[in-house]
């Protein structure tokens, strides 16, 4: 039943909300990140632990803010409030959904400036800039674009342009058409770079790093960098999910959609890992070559092998496409606050929230070159400034937060017959299980998910 204090249009499908929500999930972390933290920290062992984290932590969290956006229909700072309200619970609890909100926008901040990046390398590597390039070589492509505040914000103005399009046109006509064919091409460039490294004669040594386990190479910095990554990587804790929940109709089942969208983005993951590897091992490259491992070393493979040149070219298509469904599902929050709160249109919300991000993200183009200095936080040196000050804000403070937040929320504020009037029954040994891990297990997880990202432990 539509509540009546609803002003949003419903997903058209459950596939129409699967899609959307695995766009969002799918990011740069699961193409760009999930392939060098699993290189750094042993392959098969670190995976096993991320799929444990996926379905102690991640998958519990999302199912809560799924439920708690449908169940309220509203945006996630009203759908906090309201529910709290009908709870006897504290008034403050919209302060979560507000800085959830304000989290999605800094980083789609520089999210779109990185974004920008993989839109200059399909062009580079298109016109063949990478053609037998050398090491020196890439690594001065790289830096020339880095440090270079007009290239950079011509980039990002670009990026936010296509991102502020798309969330202008609403639900039906922007974000499900854009996930209708934005998804789906993921997948398909996903399979034709997989047929690429199949043929490179080092697929099966990729598959057996990934897929076999080496638990004397896991550490306890391993095991708490896949539970923050299984968390992370799922578009938590911003809103989005929750305000996409609340797009959701009734009568589907929240527990299966999720496991259907958790179980996509670790496909992409895992299948972008194969990508990868066979690549780097073919090549004589290391696997835990960290962030520069795209933007920089891959490159260089790409430059040297026969067809490099298109697969590469693909290879950026890709992360593009990824970033562009994650920064749209970042910017649906605030666009919806101001709908319902402000009686603002669709059009004319997006490109007010479009145009603050837009200048936030001047913060970090400008971070990599006049405005760079260097500081430390949990025992790691920093040298970019704004850019990293966002960075830390966000994913080691205001998101683990954020994700405690709904956990006890989901878990403690609302009473048991809520919840299971939206997960389909308490009786169930599903509902019972889910319960149980929400209250007691990833309460505990996202504490030392934080404690990790703060370098307490």
């Amino acid at each position: 039943m539509s509540d009546p204090g609803q002003v949003h249009i419903q997903w058209s499908s459950r596939l129409m909300f699967v899609l959307a929500a695995t766009g969002s999930a799918i990011g740069l972390g699961n193409i760009w990140k999930f392939p060098y933290i699993a290189g750094e920290n042993g392959g098969g062992a670190f995976v096993l632990i991320y799929l444990l984290s996926i379905a102690l932590i991640g998958l519990p969290i999302m199912m809560a803010e799924v439920l708690i956006g449908r169940h309220a229909r509203r945006s996630p700072v009203n759908a906090l409030r309201e529910l709290a309200r009908r709870e006897g619970a504290s008034g403050l609890w919209w302060v979560v959904g507000f800085l959830g909100i304000a989290s999605g926008l800094l980083i789609v901040s520089f999210y779109s400036v990185i974004a920008g990046w993989t839109l200059a390398y399909v062009v580079r590597m298109a016109a063949g800039v990478f053609n037998r390039v050398t090491a020196e070589g890439a690594d001065s492509i790289f830096s020339a674009l880095v440090s270079d505040p007009e290239r950079l914000l011509a980039w990002h103005t670009l990026f936010m342009v296509m991102t502020t399009l798309v969330v202008a046109r609403g639900v039906r006509s922007g974000l499900e058409q854009a996930v209708k064919i934005l998804v789906p091409a993921l997948f398909l460039l996903l399979l034709i770079l997989l047929a690429y490294a199949w043929q490179t004669g080092q697929f099966g040594r990729g598959v057996a790093f990934l897929f076999t386990p080496d638990f004397s190479a896991i550490t306890p910095a391993g095991v708490l960098t896949a539970m923050g990554h299984a968390f992370f990587s799922l578009s938590l804790a911003v809103g989005t999910i929750m305000v996409y929940g609340s797009y959701l109709p009734a009568g589907i089942s929240i527990g299966r959609t999720s496991i259907l969208i958790a179980f996509l983005d670790t496909l992409v993951a895992l299948m972008a890992a194969l990508v990868i590897f066979p690549i780097v091992f073919v090549n004589g490259l290391p696997v835990g070559e960290g962030p520069g491992l795209v933007f920089q070393t891959l490159p260089i493979a790409f430059g040297q092998m026969p067809g490099g040149i298109v697969f590469g070219t693909l290879f950026f298509v890709l992360l593009a496409v990824a970033a562009w469904t994650s920064s749209v599902s970042l910017l649906e929050p605030a666009v919806a606050w101001m709908v319902e709160n402000r009686g603002a249109s669709r059009g004319n919300a997006a490109v007010w929230v479009g145009s603050l991000v837009w200048l936030l993200g001047i913060l970090t183009v400008m971070s990599f070159s006049d405005w760079a200095f260097e500081f430390e936080f949990a025992g790691k040196s920093k040298a970019n400034g704004l850019f990293d000050v966002m960075d830390i804000l966000t994913s080691s403070i205001l998101l683990p937060l954020g994700g405690l937040a709904v956990v006890l929320f989901a878990g403690r504020v609302l009473s048991r017959e809520v919840v299971a009037s939206q997960l389909g029954g308490r009786g169930g040994f599903g509902f019972r299980l889910w319960y149980l891990v929400i209250r007691y297990i990833t309460p505990l997880g996202m504490l030392l998910v934080f404690f990790r990202a703060i370098g307490v432990i």
